[in-house]
């Protein structure tokens, strides 16, 4: 905990394990922090698969096409070289996850690939609908080994809660031992790997209903930057259950399933009508925007139904047998038998903490991978892109955390006693006074209030849905403006209203309509709005502004 090579690591699904890995592999050490055990971590629920141009269906794919995809389905939001580094390392992130075990389909020593949205390749290797949970079941075990030598330190239940930021350095995080309400304080670099914004929109999102969004709140409080917050993914195949959305996988659509709306008393395939060549594999963000618009089509009656009667029986059992079940569980129909009612729901968060292609943020010592940081994803993510992403992110971020340590920056470089001396300076200007085993916190302080919690859902849900416009989303941002400003909130109330504040700014702000972000009074993409759109908390105001993608104007030497 004081030792300088000492990392922390907070978040413990793929992106947090794949930096913790990779911190281990290259002999640091680091405080793997999570408020659930990796088992229960949001990536145990990703379906579909992971993205790489291996090329082994005989279609001619390379990592250029799959860097093209990327940045086209993105609408070309992100930076080239990031984007750059994700697809052409993709096919070694796949070979090393093969040999760490996980059981990808495969045929005589070739891993085989399906269709997944917005791509005109196979690319996306899968174990059957489970693939979340297999990545992870795979990065567990070799986690554990690093455990053993004393490399990776657990803790899990253990929820952050504070932040200590001067003069831009970050000197410490909190965490709070949720069994017996005790504060540890953390010095030296962290990685925040907590996951994108769900809690701040409960039971709305396919996400797991552990995740609370808080973390990006905390941070936002302290002065970190966010960034593209307007770019909210609805997946366009999700069902209602408790307390969430339920997915059903685009895995579906890549083998065969069909969407179709009643029409005149007829089913209207109306993908496959308006778009002919990529039909119900479409970016999400279109399929999902045209199925709210045949909702209101007066011709048009009932829900939306993805049919998947006419998907072959060996592929459900090879390929599809989990979500068969899943859907036979939850819904109590059988969708190799009979269509099933499905309608948008919020899947992924392309925003998220501001970092740049190294995966530093504004604060000096703080970095950020998975869906807490805005990379790679740019205003609309790729089915098959996130857990790639969040697997090839923990790892940059580690590396850049470490790189001063090792000396292998490109530039000017500082030695391990510089780095230790930098580190122990920034340790003795943590303002905390009280000692750690001392200290109880008041859960409430980092648990958010119900009421307030539904409140605001509410208002961003009408605010930030699939279509916007400006009347909706002024009226959204002045009713949380208001709730802010009402006696009886907590601290983290009034932080994830912050937030949810500046969400609907930046929405507001972005004048056109790109990838996610559709507004009726901005149809059309425009050119000057091809920047990343920043907020940050400064002088108890936010400020709001446009930055260019490639900049660069943080890279420290730590």
């Amino acid at each position: 905990m004081s030792d300088f090579t000492t990392i922390n690591v907070v978040g413990a699904g793929l992106s947090g394990l794949s930096a913790a890995i990779t911190l281990a592999r290259k002999g640091y050490s680091c405080n793997l922090i999570s408020a659930l055990p990796s088992e229960r971590a949001q990536s145990v629920l990703a379906e579909g698969g992971i993205n790489a141009a291996l090329n082994t269906m005989g279609e001619n794919d390379t990592t250029m096409e799959h860097f093209k995809d990327t940045m086209k389905g993105g609408l070309y939001l992100e930076s080239y070289d990031a984007v750059r580094g994700l697809t052409e390392n993709a096919p070694s992130v796949v070979a090393d996850l093969v040999r760490l075990g996980v059981p990808f389909r495969s045929e005589n020593g070739q891993i085989i690939l399906r269709n997944f949205g917005g791509q005109k390749k196979k690319r996306t290797a899968y174990a059957k609908s489970s693939t979340g949970k297999m990545i992870m079941t795979a990065l567990i075990d070799e986690a554990r080994k690093y455990e053993v030598d004393g490399l990776i330190k657990r803790y899990p239940h253990h929820v952050f809660t504070k932040v200590g930021i001067s003069d831009g350095i970050l000197h410490s995080i909190t965490v709070t031992d949720t069994f017996n309400n005790k504060n540890i304080i953390f010095k030296g670099k962290t990685i925040i790997c907590t996951g994108g914004l769900n809690g701040i929109f409960p039971g709305l999102t396919t996400g797991t209903t552990q995740n609370t969004g808080n973390a990006a709140a905390i941070l936002f409080d302290a002065g970190v930057e966010l960034a593209n917050l307007e770019f909210i993914q609805y997946h366009p195949t999700t069902v209602s259950i408790s307390d969430k959305r339920m997915l059903i996988s685009e895995a579906a659509r890549g083998e065969g399933g069909r969407l179709y709306i009643m029409r005149d008393g007829k089913p209207w395939y109306f993908m496959e009508e308006k778009y002919p060549e990529l039909k119900n594999l479409m970016p999400r963000d279109v399929i999902s925007r045209e199925m709210t618009l045949v909702r209101e089509n007066p011709s048009c009656t009932g829900d939306v139904y993805l049919d998947m009667t006419g998907i072959e029986a060996f592929v459900w059992k090879e390929k599809l047998s989990d979500l068969r079940k899943e859907i036979i569980e939850y819904l109590f129909l059988d969708p190799a038998v009979e269509p099933v009612p499905v309608s948008p729901g919020i899947h992924f968060f392309m925003g998220g903490i501001r970092v740049n292609d190294r995966h530093e943020t504004n604060v000096k010592g703080l970095y950020a991978a998975g869906e807490a940081a805005c990379k790679y994803h740019g205003a609309n993510r790729l089915g098959g892109n996130s857990m790639l992403g969040a697997l090839y992110g923990g790892r940059v971020a580690a590396e850049a955390a470490t790189a001063a340590l090792d000396g292998k920056r490109d530039e000017e470089t500082e030695t391990a006693d510089e780095v230790k001396k930098n580190t122990e300076e920034i340790d003795k200007a943590a303002y905390y006074e009280k000692n750690p085993k001392e200290t109880n916190y008041d859960l409430t302080d980092y648990t958010s209030t119900p009421l307030y919690d539904e409140r605001l859902k509410n208002i961003l849900r009408e605010g930030l849905g699939i279509v916007r416009d400006k009347e909706s989303m002024v009226k959204a941002y002045d009713s949380i403006a208001s709730m802010i400003e009402e006696s009886g909130m907590s601290d983290i109330d009034i932080s994830r209203a912050r937030l949810g504040l500046a969400m609907v700014g930046l929405a507001i702000e972005r004048k056109e309509s790109r990838g996610a972000h559709y507004r009726i009074d901005y149809p059309d993409a425009k050119d000057e709005y091809k920047k990343t759109s920043v907020a940050k908390f400064e002088d108890g105001k936010i400020k709001l502004y446009f930055a260019d993608i490639d900049d660069g104007d943080w890279v420290y030497d730590i």
